[in-house]
């Protein structure tokens, strides 16, 4: 059997849908299995109903800022990928790569693939490499949430009140980076895009980057920071230190045998919302690693489900899906 054992917290939290820790103990047996046949027929059903994914890029004009008052002539993309019924619930992914590269394979297409399933729009973003500008990789990442809140209800079927965020390793820093850096949205300004909010709805961590001190990864820390940062832009960039009762719902994953991530910045990070009393869940694994095993196995699957039940107890997708 799955055994999902519950630690009790001793701060105080929000009775409509308290914070917790959970710990996985399993084995792969323990999870649901169809026979490769059937896996196979279904994944060829999904792909034929679902709509081609679509790619547009963020920045008008190939002139992307860079948050100091340069541009920049690359560009970030998103890339859509719709269910065949969506449910109105979207979510942006920001794939890791320690901010040196993007894994959006496994990290980015594959996720969205799975949301699919789930009636869930999956929103890959290509951010761009920031290269010592920290700023970029969120301008990205706000530049997306506002884009999909203004087209998103007519062109893909997205609620603009269940858009979330999502990421993995750096790209979960990145990820709890726009959970606790966000705007309003400028009123007075010309493009409907610039008036929207990018505060996500809900935020979804597996084995992040939070803290650029102690704990750190420090490849992501040197790629985001450059190589001599100062204490305020430390400080700035450790999440942890960011979270206040404004900042969104948050779901975190993270092996306990982590080395490159320690599972410290996940704690870091859920102790931070507590305290706030942020509504909030944090799943620790007993096994995986970083990556949690390449992608698969029991432990990827229990964040999988973890989550999922998460999003339906915050009632952002119903009990059936």
């Amino acid at each position: 059997m799955l055994k999902i054992v519950h630690v009790p917290f001793i701060a105080s939290l929000l009775a409509a849908s308290s914070p917790v820790v959970t710990a996985f103990q399993g084995s792969s047996e323990d999870l649901p299995q169809k026979d490769a046949s059937s896996r196979s027929t279904d994944a060829k059903l999904a792909d034929q109903e679902r709509p081609k994914p679509l790619t547009i890029s963020l920045w008008p004009n190939q002139k992307a800022p860079n948050g100091d008052g340069t541009f920049d002539s690359n560009n970030a993309a998103l890339t859509i990928h719709q269910p065949p019924h969506p449910n109105g619930a979207a979510v942006l992914i920001c794939p890791g790569g320690g901010y040196g590269g993007v894994v959006i394979g496994p990290e980015g297409h594959g996720i969205a693939k799975w949301l699919n399933k789930h009636g869930i729009t999956g929103i890959v973003l290509r951010y761009r490499l920031p290269r010592g500008r920290s700023a970029v990789p969120l301008l990205d990442a706000q530049r997306a949430l506002r884009i999909v809140r203004v087209r998103g209800p007519q062109e893909w079927h997205c609620d603009p009140k269940r858009l979330g965020v999502m990421g993995f390793s750096a790209g979960g820093h990145l990820a709890s980076t726009v959970a606790t850096h966000f705007d309003e949205g400028k009123a007075a300004a010309k493009s409907s895009i610039d008036r929207q909010s990018s505060r996500p709805d809900f935020a979804i961590l597996v084995y992040p980057v939070i803290t650029m001190g102690a704990k750190t990864h420090g490849g992501s820390r040197r790629n985001l920071l450059g190589a001599a940062p100062s204490a305020e832009l430390v400080a700035l960039y450790s999440n942890e230190k960011q979270v206040t009762p404004e900042t969104c719902p948050c779901y975190l994953a993270h092996a306990r045998d982590d080395r490159p991530v320690p599972p410290e910045n996940s704690r870091l990070f859920h102790a931070a919302l507590q305290s706030s009393k942020v509504p909030s869940e944090y799943l620790e694994l007993p096994s995986g690693g970083h990556g949690l095993n390449g992608y698969q196995g029991p432990m990827w699957d229990a964040w999988q489900q973890g989550s999922l039940a998460w999003l339906r107890k915050m009632k952002i997708i119903s009990a059936a899906e």
